[in-house]
Formats: structure tokens, C-alpha cells, sequence
């Protein structure tokens, strides 16, 4: 069945891109909503934006939406990585700006809390995409690919030419608390000199070693380096699971990310519902939604986000 939250969680912090101050509320939401922000700071026009991914209007290192009265949400991800890696299906976001506070630059902060809050389940059946045709979007070096697979699991390689990054690969079934386990602490990152370059075009305006580990060839800057060995590869996967969370119900298939990023994804999710036959609305029975993310989480689970 469907999920929405027992009661409003709140996030304050400071957008990564814009530097600006944000206050984000989690509303609880009816069941048949999905998820839908909220610009409560925009009273001129529509200030609703659903978590769509044909409402995605760039992709350039965040994930933004926008609606068709251009009100728009930018670096969504890891906000919509926690929502489908703890098994949230309704939920209202209300924020006061256009950029989801970053917290440490990893989902952490918004899993631990919406578990602290408590999902309730409604009466309303939940549905998944059942991938039924092998789906691949390429772009230069970067691929995506969506099969048809019993289980929802993710596959991603990266090569990067810095020694602190390097080739690192890895491939998780994401049931059984998973993504709490494995990939909700790991932080964005990034190299120095694309720090100095993002932040003399005015991006990054945010961004601190508090929020995203950065590299400068062998070398991690951040204290303490990095949370764990191939924790770069293992933000991909974050990310990853945010950007297919905008498909507006789980996916139930095998994604597999090849130096993908939020671009890759969503293009890969507008050719797969743009092909017949490749993706189809299913029912989720007990055994299916055992194989998604946000099933069989345990007390302990909640530890590895603490």
C-alpha cells in the first residue's frame, strides 16, 4: 500500500548553488499525490511543482524542476533518493527558495528524519514501472541502461583521472535497507579546480568542505577524508535512485550507470516511457514490494544514518 509521513518534518540549511538560506517543511500528503513541492516564497503564479521527471529543465550538476509557470526547484536528488530509499510515496515539500539545503551533501540527514517521523500506510493500492524491454541511452563516454529484472538493483562505474577517485564499480540489490546502509551517508564531491570554476560562474556559491568532499589529484581536502573507500562511486548510486525516483513510482529493474549523471538518467526515463513497451504499471503484491527500496528496514538500519 501507499505511505505518506505521520507528521511534518522540518530541514534548515543553505542551498549548495545559489549560498541562499533554505527552510524546507515534509508535509504529510493523500494518498494518489505523490510528490509535489511547494515555493510557499512565490505568490504571483503556480507555486506547486511535481516530482516529475518530463519536468526536469536542467541537469547540470543538480537535478531542477520546473513547472510550466517557471517556478522551479533545483538540486532535488538527494531529497528524492531518501523519499524512495525509505519507502515514501506521498509527500508535500514546502521550501521558502529554489534550492533544497544540501546538509552534509549526502541523503543522510533526510532518511534519518523522516524515519524518526514514521510512515503511515493508506488504504490506496501502491503501483510500480515494471521494466519489460532493455532500454539504453548513450551519450559520448556516459550510458544508462534500464533491463527487465525481478529486483530493483543498481550497477554504476566511474573512472575518474585522479588518484584520490580513480575506477571504482559497484552493484547493490537495493531491498533490505540497502540504500540506508550502503549509500545514504556518502557525500557529492568534486575536484578543486572545478570548485574554483563553478564558483567564478556562480555556482557552488554554498559549497564548503561541510558539504562535499573535494579532491586535488591524490589528495582529499575534506578532514578525515573520505566515509568510506568508494564513497564516490556510491553517491553515482544516490543520485542515481533520486533522478528514477522522478518516474512517479518505484522501478522495479536493473539500472546500470556507465559515468552517468543526472543528465544520462533523465534522458534514459523520457526514452523508456517514450518507447512502447518498455515500461508497464504494475500492482505491487507483498512480493514485490519486498524487492524495493524502503522494505525490511530494521531498528539497526536507522544506526547507519544516525
Amino acid at each position: 500500500m501507499q505511505t505518506s509521513l505521520k507528521r511534518d518534518v522540518q530541514f534548515v540549511g543553505i542551498g549548495l548553488h545559489s549560498g541562499r538560506p533554505a527552510r524546507m517543511t515534509l508535509k504529510p500528503a493523500t494518498a494518489g499525490s505523490g510528490v509535489r513541492f511547494c515555493r510557499v516564497d512565490v505568490t504571483d503564479r503556480d507555486p506547486f511543482i511535481p516530482a516529475r521527471f518530463d519536468l526536469v529543465s536542467d541537469t547540470q550538476l543538480n537535478t531542477r524542476l520546473t513547472n510550466a509557470g517557471h517556478v522551479s526547484v533545483s538540486t532535488v536528488e538527494h531529497l528524492m533518493a531518501a523519499i524512495a530509499g525509505t519507502g515514501l510515496h506521498n509527500v508535500l515539500v514546502e521550501i521558502d527558495g529554489p534550492e533544497v539545503p544540501i546538509m552534509d551533501g549526502s541523503a543522510r540527514r533526510f532518511v534519518h528524519d523522516i524515519l524518526m517521523a514514521g510512515l503511515v500506510t493508506t488504504r490506496a493500492p501502491l503501483r510500480a514501472w515494471k521494466v519489460d524491454r532493455e532500454i539504453t541511452f548513450e551519450d559520448g563516454g556516459a550510458s544508462a541502461t534500464l533491463r527487465p529484472s525481478d529486483a530493483f538493483t543498481i550497477d554504476f562505474e566511474i573512472d575518474f583521472s585522479d588518484p584520490a577517485i580513480g575506477r571504482q564499480a559497484r552493484r547493490l540489490d537495493m531491498a533490505n535497507g540497502a540504500f540506508l546502509r550502503e549509500l545514504a551517508d556518502c557525500r557529492t564531491f568534486c575536484r578543486r579546480a572545478e570548485v574554483d570554476y563553478m564558483q567564478a560562474h556562480g555556482l557552488a556559491l554554498g559549497g564548503s568542505l561541510d558539504n562535499a568532499v573535494v579532491v586535488d589529484g591524490a589528495e582529499v581536502l575534506n578532514p578525515g577524508g573520505f566515509r568510506r573507500t568508494d564513497e564516490c562511486v556510491r553517491h553515482k548510486m544516490l543520485d542515481a535512485l533520486g533522478d528514477l525516483a522522478l518516474a512517479g513510482a518505484p522501478v522495479l529493474g536493473a539500472y546500470e550507470g556507465r559515468r552517468a549523471g543526472h543528465g544520462v538518467t533523465n534522458r534514459l526515463l523520457r526514452k523508456a516511457f517514450a518507447t512502447p513497451g518498455a515500461l508497464r504499471l504494475v500492482e505491487v503484491t507483498p512480493e514485490i514490494a519486498a524487492r524495493l527500496p524502503g522494505s525490511g528496514l530494521l531498528p539497526a538500519d536507522l544506526a547507519a544514518v544516525g
